[in-house]
């Protein structure tokens, strides 16, 4: 148990999960490393709603930043929570 902003919370405290660099692969692939080091493979085009529709202009989706640790587009127009991106994405060995 243990008390943050006013609260009182059952458990232990986690670290917020956050994006640490994103790289843009073809056909809306993203490899992502996150804070807890692990690097992901991220299928972009499972992100359904009106407010991803630019994500399928190349020009749109090739140009993302990080905010705060949070991938973002359009200038922070769109983003995806780094725990839906960890959730739905795929462990990546990188060989070499």
């Amino acid at each position: 148990m243990y008390y943050a902003n006013g609260f009182v919370y059952g458990g232990e405290p986690t670290e917020l999960l956050k994006v640490a660099s994103v790289k843009v692969l073809d056909d809306m692939m993203m490899l992502i490393r996150f804070s807890t080091g692990e690097t992901r493979l991220f299928d972009a085009s499972q992100l359904e709603g009106r407010i991803f529709y630019p994500l399928r202009e190349e020009q749109v989706f090739q140009n993302p930043m990080i905010d705060h640790g949070v991938v973002t587009w359009m200038d922070g127009e769109i983003d995806c929570a780094p725990e839906f991106m960890y959730e739905n994405s795929y462990e990546y060995a990188e060989v070499g």
